[in-house]
């Protein structure tokens, strides 16, 4: 009994990964056909790309690293959620900074 415990235990993990694999290519293919068919503006652009890449990366956690709402993973999910805020505040700390000495410097950042 446990032999076929764990060979179903393969399969669902095998299909996880299979509909994770297409649901990437499906997101990479519509940011692709977003930016090479110009048929929006700048700012519209960005925002349907930002919510592509939100997308993907829910897809990557929830059938790749398999995390979702059980238990069992939500020390994971933390561990991440940390991870992120720390880059956070390490880019927009950066970026801060960077601004800042760019207007003491007097350079034109509007373009």
């Amino acid at each position: 009994m446990d032999k076929l415990d764990k060979h179903e235990k393969q399969d669902s993990d095998l299909r996880s990964y299979l509909w994770g694999f297409v649901f990437s290519v499906v997101l990479s293919a519509a940011a692709f056909f977003v930016i090479l068919g110009e048929s929006f503006g700048r700012e519209t652009t960005m925002v349907v790309l930002g919510c592509l890449g939100m997308l993907q990366v829910f897809v990557q956690l929830r059938y790749f690293l398999h995390i979702d709402g059980r238990r069992e993973s939500q020390e994971d999910l933390y561990l991440i959620l940390f991870s992120v805020l720390v880059l956070l505040i390490m880019v927009i700390g950066t970026v801060w900074v960077l601004g800042d000495l760019a207007g003491r410097m007097g350079m034109d950042m509007s373009r």
